[in-house]
């Protein structure tokens, strides 16, 4: 099975430590969060692994080889340019022939990817995406109103929603929809749905973090530690 890891991002949300540090390089416990990434497509089933580089690409390349000492072949596509969140996977078009999973770097789940990629097989999907629930819970008393009367007023109301878990499936023919430019996952969405494309949706009922920010940089590190220790 194949696996495409989009690890070409600035990382501007990490810094300061991503301005020498590439985000794929930066430590969770005792390893770079893109290793720990391998170490799980690896137990899944994903032997060939396709890395998308762009910001200090030559320190992931330097580290990661070929991918011998990770168990997985890697192979590895550069931007000229940024392209996006999904832009890049269109650098691969003619180099994959078979649906492929593709997850961000920035990732970290106890969800079994292997079972994702059959759920995507088994529902002859052209795309599945992975979501996570959100909660969102707003800090102050909410209004219920009819016109310009007040009927009632809602104490910190929290909505629940599915939202995108940086996880997908797709097929092969998608890399031939456009040419390498900037594409973010959304904007491919809408492309397929508008297309008469079936998108699929599996949603992440475990453990699951972005780190995307600071904060979750942090918790992220405590949390995995725990994640090790419960194994």
């Amino acid at each position: 099975m194949i696996a495409v890891v989009m690890a070409g991002g600035l990382g501007s949300r990490m810094r300061p430590l991503t301005y020498t540090i590439p985000k794929p390089l930066l430590p969770i416990g005792e390893k770079p969060i893109l290793e720990i990434i391998l170490q799980k497509l690896k137990t899944a089933g994903f032997g060939k692994v396709f890395i998308t580089t762009n910001y200090q690409s030559e320190l992931v390349r330097s580290y990661f080889g070929r991918g011998a000492r990770f168990g997985v072949e890697l192979e590895y596509t550069e931007e000229s340019e940024a392209l996006g969140t999904a832009g890049p996977l269109f650098l691969l078009k003619g180099r994959i022939a078979e649906p492929f999973l593709v997850m961000n770097c920035d990732v970290l789940t106890k969800l079994d990817l292997g079972a994702l990629y059959r759920f995507h097989l088994e529902k002859g999907a052209d795309m599945t995406v992975a979501a996570a629930c959100y909660d969102v819970q707003v800090p102050y008393g909410v209004l219920e109103l009819d016109g310009d009367s007040v009927k009632g007023v809602v104490e910190k109301p929290r909505t629940s929603h599915l939202v995108l878990a940086g996880m997908y499936v797709l097929n092969p023919e998608i890399l031939g929809m456009r040419e390498p430019v900037k594409t973010d996952v959304p904007d491919l969405i809408r492309a397929l749905v508008a297309g008469g494309k079936r998108v699929a949706f599996y949603e992440v009922k475990e453990p699951w973090i972005d780190v995307g920010r600071m904060a979750d940089y942090e918790r992220a590190t405590n949390e995995f530690r725990k994640w090790e220790e419960s194994q």
